[in-house]
């Protein structure tokens, strides 16, 4: 093991720090459940991924047509572990946390037109081989790199915090940061950080789900390029091979929407460096 609980010179916060790990994976154990229970799990992120907009009801229909014998209570419990919703409201959706305020949304009538204007945090399921983990990225809403991330066994808001602070270190501030109302991002660890840097709050309301669907882009070529591809055993080893891919896509994966640039070509202007070059 290359973290040394007992090490003298250095605590387990730092050795995590130095080898690149969120200190969650060190407590890691695979969740005690069935086959059928992890197949189903699995039919059920395939379904979501490839179209977000499914509720339980319609994912039911999807499963029963691929032969799964299941029934709406139990696809709305695991959507509920896996933390996925449709994107398109309704009454079964998911409430915020009853203690924590909800802010508005204010990035409606915004063009959005430079980095670190508008900064976005998403929460993706990732199946793995004995149980599941989570995903958390920060995202530049302009150029679409992806600033920051970590995984965890769980869906606390210690992860989100982590990733918040690490792009602010490396990447400055934004003038609005945009979530939906997830526990974890309404949570006062979390928004307290955006308040400390000045930063405009701002989160999905009823009918907004819809306008972070580039995220959903983001989570899809991450799964059907990665995830589903290599199959990861645990979340150390996705911790390796999702690293790998986020770095493709900050620095070598062309978007059409982006004129064939990369995320950080367009997040670091390089474009217009080239242009003044030329």
């Amino acid at each position: 093991m290359l973290v040394q609980p007992d090490h003298k010179g250095l605590s387990v916060a730092r050795q995590c720090q130095l080898l690149g790990l969120p200190r969650s994976s060190l407590y890691y154990l695979p969740v005690g459940i069935s086959d059928e229970e992890r197949a189903l799990m699995r039919a059920i992120d395939r379904l979501y991924t490839q179209r977000p907009y499914f509720g339980s009801r319609r994912i039911l229909h999807e499963l029963r047509l691929a032969g799964h014998t299941v029934n709406r209570k139990r696809v709305q419990r695991l959507m509920q572990v896996m933390g996925l919703q449709g994107m398109v409201p309704g009454p079964h959706t998911s409430k915020p946390h009853p203690d924590h305020p909800i802010y508005p949304y204010l990035i409606g009538g915004i063009d959005v037109l430079r980095p670190n204007q508008v900064w976005a945090a998403d929460i993706t399921y990732i199946p793995l081989e004995s149980g599941w983990g989570y995903l958390v990225a920060i995202i530049d809403w302009h150029s679409r790199a992806i600033l920051s991330w970590r995984l965890s066994n769980t869906m606390t808001v210690d992860f989100c915090v982590e990733a918040l602070e690490e792009a602010l270190r490396h990447h400055g501030t934004p003038e609005y940061f945009n979530t939906d109302q997830g526990a974890q991002f309404t949570s006062p660890d979390f928004t307290g950080i955006l308040k400390r840097e000045d930063v405009t709050i701002s989160m999905d309301g009823k009918g907004r789900a819809t306008d972070n669907i580039f995220i959903e882009r983001v989570w899809r070529s991450l799964k059907y390029e990665d995830v589903y591809l290599r199959d990861y055993a645990t979340l150390a080893e996705a911790e390796v091979g999702i690293g790998k891919w986020i770095r493709f896509y900050n620095l070598r994966r062309p978007h059409q929407s982006l004129d064939n640039r990369t995320p950080m070509e367009v997040y670091r202007g390089v474009h217009l460096v080239k242009e003044a070059a030329a």
